[in-house]
């Protein structure tokens, strides 16, 4: 059986309590169904993050709450990919996975407070990376986590780490030595409009909100950083930031995801809603690597926060993206027209999505 969209769901703070807020689905479109994927999956799996493999159509892997796994049959069976022995229950919690674009055999995992695991072989060793924590940490009620990894196409020594309520970190040295991002978010912190603490005391909360980031081969050196208060670019590699100003083509800003298209390196996707919690969320999209933004999604009711975008792997023309509480937007013609799916079950906390 071949699958199109793959979905995973986990636990969210805000959940109802009586939501499910787990599971990994692929959907089948000859059926026009979604089938729960758990062959060899932990029980009540929570899947945070799917990446595909860019070569090996049938090879995906998938971050779970009992660390990172494999699949080579299209996410029929699945395989864990052990970690280093001692790695502890919480920095087995996987938030986010990474390939190398110049050598998809080098994956990047990344849990609960600064922990990275890099594996050469394509999961079958891991070595745990040495990173501190940079300045801006806020303490809160959850660990801080590992949300997103990139590694630049045109040096696989750039390597940036983003974590949610702690801003980022960069390597130019292949991951040997690590520095903070963080001095111009925390700077960009102290106007009023980009102050901002829900789960602490602390107003550069907002800022150090990072959800995800994202780089073009076509722009060595440009970051897009997607982040609770908006969306903010560096011109080289992260060192330093300004503010976009995504509301002056959107009235929602709250952004989750950001992507460049694997196939036209000029095309961006942004993830925007109002909140964490929210009745409202869009799709846009950029031809102009981010000069001028356009809503991509019509024709179908977003009515929770969008987390996540995903576009196809084998054409530009497949992009679907996830909504919070369980429903699934997806164009199979390039935006000409859109349907709208809702998971099994009543499942809730979406967090990620891939497409084949």
């Amino acid at each position: 059986m071949a699958y199109s969209v793959f979905v995973g769901a986990g636990q969210w703070q805000a959940a109802a309590d009586d939501s499910a807020t787990q599971g990994f689905f692929g959907y089948d479109a000859q059926k026009r169904e979604w089938q729960p994927l758990s062959n060899g999956l932990p029980d009540s799996v929570e899947v945070r993050c799917i990446v595909m493999h860019p070569a090996r159509a049938q090879t995906i892997y998938a971050g779970t709450q009992a660390g990172p796994y494999r699949s080579d049959d299209g996410g029929e069976s699945w395989r864990v990919l052990a970690l280093p022995e001692g790695t502890s229950d919480e920095d087995s919690v996987v938030w986010s996975i990474c390939l190398d674009p110049s050598d998809p055999e080098t994956l990047y995992v990344g849990t609960q407070n600064t922990t990275v695991f890099r594996s050469r072989d394509g999961g079958a060793d891991f070595q745990r990376l040495n990173i501190d924590e940079p300045d801006g940490v806020v303490r809160a009620n959850f660990a801080m986590r590992v949300i997103r990894i990139a590694v630049a196409a045109h040096d696989p020594n750039d390597i940036l780490v983003a974590f949610e309520i702690g801003g980022l970190v960069a390597s130019r040295d292949g991951g040997e030595t690590w520095q903070s991002c963080n001095k111009d978010l925390l700077a960009l912190s102290e106007q009023d409009h980009l102050r901002s603490a829900i789960v602490s005391d602390q107003e550069i909360e907002g800022m150090m909100d990072s959800h995800a980031l994202t780089m073009s081969p076509n722009h060595p050196g440009t970051v897009w950083l997607a982040t609770r208060m908006g969306l903010f670019r560096s011109d080289d590699a992260g060192s330093h930031w300004s503010e976009f100003g995504i509301g002056r083509f959107s009235p929602l800003t709250y952004a989750r995801d950001v992507k460049v298209s694997g196939h036209q390196p000029e095309r961006i996707y942004a993830a925007l809603s109002l909140a964490a919690t929210s009745d409202a969320g869009s799709l846009y999209r950029s031809d102009d690597f981010g000069q001028t933004w356009n809503r991509f999604d019509h024709g179908v009711d977003i009515d929770s926060t969008l987390m996540a975008v995903a576009e196809g792997a084998a054409s530009p023309e497949r992009v679907y993206c996830a909504a919070r509480h369980g429903k699934i937007f997806g164009t199979e013609d390039g935006g000409k027209t859109w349907e709208s799916h809702q998971l099994p079950g009543g499942v809730q906390g979406v967090y990620a999505i891939a497409c084949a």
